[in-house]
């Protein structure tokens, strides 16, 4: 079984360009982005941020740097920031909004559903006093990765926002996937951003762009967002080639509810094989197994490639895995009898 072609479901960060995407890189009208401002780059930014609800947007290489730089801004060494536990700043960003934004991480409970605080919760932390970390920025993640992309819908978060406001805090949205939050709800991606100071969105999760995310806020906020991506070394010169990618990528939005009606499949049937399996809201899949480790290794040799997070086994479905692969993948793990 260890020749089988691959069914590759660790991540929808996997996909490549196909041939439409390649040709509008390929095509693209370029400037100097450093400089002053590539073309296809600025049309990027302008239509990000409508989509987003936000007056600017700025392009960055990753959606950790996007994290980053927000929080940059955001904060002042020493501040506490609030973000539900296991949130991307919070795991796996490395540490860098202590080490380079100089933020004290608070993790909050999921007492609202997965990946999701209360309003409560953060009212309860926001506080900040004379022998205390001074708290300034709650961060919040939509969909949850580690919660198995789990969707926050919009009376919550605009529950959050205020409980937010109401203690002196600023917003920053990690919406690495907020495309695929958006398609759950049947929602324009800018009313799930409503009340926030910053967003971040991913453009090569999902969307099939090679690399790239956008921050988006206002005027002011990108200005000085601008500078600091140069200083983090993000700028890129001819952008324009990347943005290409961006924009057809935006095109494919729509499109998600494929990779989200494909997780619900793979859930059901790993539920059929005894698997212990939550029911995806969207396209990560969480599954529980007695030994992630040697569950892993038994997939791999049937090739059927995932990951662990969260002690669980997560599978991601994207654009370059179709409806008879995910089949297929269920076939093997029923006769290799994972």
């Amino acid at each position: 079984m260890t020749n089988l072609a691959p069914i590759d479901l660790r991540s929808d960060t996997v996909t490549r360009p196909d041939e439409q995407m390649s040709a509008a890189m390929a095509a693209a009208e370029v400037g100097d982005d450093v400089l002053d401002h590539d073309p296809t780059m600025r049309a990027l930014e302008e239509r990000v941020a409508k989509l987003l609800g936000a007056t600017a947007a700025l392009w960055v290489p990753s959606g950790s740097m996007g994290n980053l730089i927000s929080l940059m801004l955001h904060l002042q060494r020493g501040d506490r920031f609030l973000a539900p536990h296991g949130s991307h700043v919070l795991a796996y960003e490395f540490g860098s909004a202590a080490w380079l934004a100089g933020g004290m991480p608070q993790p909050l409970e999921w007492n609202a559903g997965p990946g999701r605080p209360t309003p409560e919760t953060v009212r309860g932390h926001g506080d900040s006093g004379y022998d205390t970390l001074r708290t300034t920025l709650l961060c919040l993640e939509n969909t949850h990765n580690s919660a198995g992309g789990a969707v926050t819908p919009p009376h919550e978060h605009a529950q959050l926002a205020a409980a937010a406001r109401e203690k002196g805090l600023r917003i920053h949205l990690d919406g690495a996937r907020i495309w695929n939050a958006a398609i759950a709800l049947g929602l324009p991606p800018a009313a799930l951003t409503v009340g926030v100071d910053s967003v971040q969105a991913c453009l090569s999760k999902g969307l099939g762009a090679p690399v790239g995310s956008v921050i988006a806020g206002s005027e002011d906020f990108i200005s000085e967002a601008r500078r600091v991506r140069r200083m983090l070394g993000g700028g890129v010169r001819q952008g324009g080639v990347l943005a290409a990618a961006g924009l057809v990528a935006l095109d494919r939005i729509d499109a998600l509810s494929v990779d989200h009606d494909n997780a619900r499949l793979l859930a059901e049937g790993l539920a059929d094989h005894g698997w212990s399996v939550t029911t995806p809201q969207t396209n990560i899949v969480l599954a529980a197994v007695p030994d992630v480790a040697l569950s892993l290794e038994r997939l791999s040799a049937v090739g059927v490639h995932a990951v662990s997070m969260s002690g669980q086994i997560r599978f991601v479905t994207h654009r370059d895995v179709s409806t008879a692969d995910i089949k297929e993948a269920l076939h093997r793990i029923e006769e290799a009898r994972i």
